[in-house]
């Protein structure tokens, strides 16, 4: 596979492929998709020494770091099995037709599930380069869902993005999925003509605030608008109560630290705004933390943002250093008032996505309140706190209204693939508040809903049959059935 930039021929050609796949996948068995997905997951555990050398050269991220994001990967393609045999996903119902409906006309017969949307587009993410990148979450929801994929790769590790695309094709094939399942383009402009080919049904993307918005513009520009769920940029502050702070300003200082630190900072979850009281120990702390040396980042275009994102805040008027450690770029924690902050919530709580972070102090809780009122949408909000603050109280309703997740005593590094996560959030942390790229529901986003009205029961889709013969959940004139 080459990895230059794909030709608009090419590009053409494999959303062809893709529009053809996913007709036949759509159809497929649920067993025979959960042998494919965990096909997949089986050869790329298989392929872990090769696929992980090449991650460490291409994007500077250490073995362990990198050998527990293939883990992750490969868990999230097995876990997508699990839910399409669970069954809940396609979300069943069946009303039976009743003459009696009370709403003063008869009900007729209405049958409704979700079905694929069809062909994705998905653009991988750089800091990420397994578990958001080629056989990503994204990747394996979709397929779960019963759609094909073109990925466009991410420039800041192609060699991964060929080796992998190889391993995962082979994969597939074996599993006896169809030709063009899964694909794999590079190049900008490769991306944006996919982005406006017709055949291309939905679109996700993680990266910049920038690159997102002008995808997400031109999906919503198209003869027929796509949904583009697009995760952009979070601050992801944390909200540290006066209590908590006299309690255990230690471990809540090493806490915060460790979780801006870790993988240089280049993570879309790292808090990146600490507000504590002014005088704690918690600032006191910080100040005299042993910060870690720097490392170089995953690429040049995340180096030159960080470099500038972290020269308009340390030069912002009223922002002082707190620490900073040795290396290029050198890790730092920048300090100023909650009263400069809301002078200019817009310029300081801002994403620097490196090993930097700001910390706040408040004078009274009032402050800390207001700063959260004004944010912008987040992926997550932290707060630590004590049971019985009283301002913990009223900050957990109204940063619930700005971020996709909140967490309690917990740093927001780390996001657990589960039934009940949360990755997503208002605009600007994401495009799509309603959905999440993290999680069992991912899969959502790429169905959409079709009722079937006074259809005769052989010509139904199995799931809405009256036998129901998948033995699926569904809700069966408003009543659960376990199927």
């Amino acid at each position: 596979m080459s990895i230059d930039s794909t030709s608009a021929e090419e590009v053409d050609t494999i959303v062809a492929r893709a529009a053809a796949a996913s007709a036949t996948w759509k159809h497929t068995a649920i067993a025979d998709r959960v042998r494919a997905l965990t096909a997949s997951a089986d050869a790329l555990d298989a392929h872990a020494d090769e696929l992980v050398a090449l991650a460490q050269r291409e994007t500077h991220l250490a073995e362990g770091r990198l050998r527990g994001e293939l883990k992750r990967t490969t868990f999230q393609l097995r876990l997508f099995g699990e839910v399409l045999e669970e069954g809940s996903w396609i979300d069943a119902r069946i009303d039976h037709a009743d003459p009696e409906w009370p709403m003063g006309a008869p009900r007729p017969d209405l049958r409704r599930q979700l079905e694929p949307l069809g062909p994705v587009l998905v653009f991988a993410a750089s800091n990420f380069p397994f578990a958001f990148s080629v056989a990503g979450g994204d990747t394996a929801s979709a397929f779960a869902a019963g759609c094909a994929v073109v990925l466009k790769a991410h420039p800041g590790h192609p060699e991964l993005s060929a080796a992998t695309t190889r391993v995962l094709v082979d994969a597939l094939r074996a599993a006896d999925a169809p030709e063009g399942l899964f694909q794999t383009i590079f190049g900008s402009d490769a991306g944006v003509r996919a982005l406006r080919a017709p055949a291309i049904k939905a679109a996700s993307f993680t990266g910049s605030i920038a690159g997102g918005r002008a995808l997400f513009d031109i999906a919503n520009q198209r003869d027929e608008p796509i949904p583009f769920y697009g995760e952009l940029g979070s601050v992801n502050p944390a909200f540290v109560t006066r209590r908590a702070a006299d309690a255990d300003a230690e471990s809540i200082a090493d806490g915060f630290l460790a979780s801006v630190m870790g993988s240089a900072g280049q993570l879309c979850t790292k808090p990146g705004v600490l507000l504590a009281p002014h005088g704690s120990a918690v600032v006191e702390r910080l100040t005299q933390a042993s910060v870690p040396d720097g490392s170089p980042l995953l690429n040049d275009a995340i180096a030159s943002g960080f470099s500038s994102s972290f020269a308009d805040i340390s030069g912002h008027e009223g922002v002082t250093p707190l620490v900073s450690g040795a290396g290029d770029p050198a890790p730092a924690l920048l300090r100023t008032t909650a009263a400069t902050v809301l002078a200019d919530v817009d310029g300081l709580v801002s994403e620097m996505f490196g090993p930097a972070a700001l910390v706040v102090t408040y004078e009274d809780e009032v402050e800390m309140l207001e700063i959260a009122r004004r944010l912008d949408g987040q992926l997550t909000a932290t707060i630590v706190a004590r049971e019985d603050d009283e301002a913990a109280r009223s900050l957990l309703p109204l940063l619930a209204e700005k971020a996709g997740r909140v967490l309690w005593n917990q740093w927001p590094t780390g996001v657990s693939v589960t039934w009940a996560q949360q990755h997503g959030g208002p605009y600007p942390a994401t495009t799509a508040v309603g959905t999440t790229s993290v999680g069992t529901a991912a899969i959502s986003r790429f169905l959409r809903p079709v009722a079937y009205q006074n259809v005769p029961d052989a010509l139904l889709p199995p799931a809405l049959q009256e036998a129901n013969p998948l033995g699926l959940p569904r809700r069966v004139d408003g009543v659960a059935q376990l199927g």
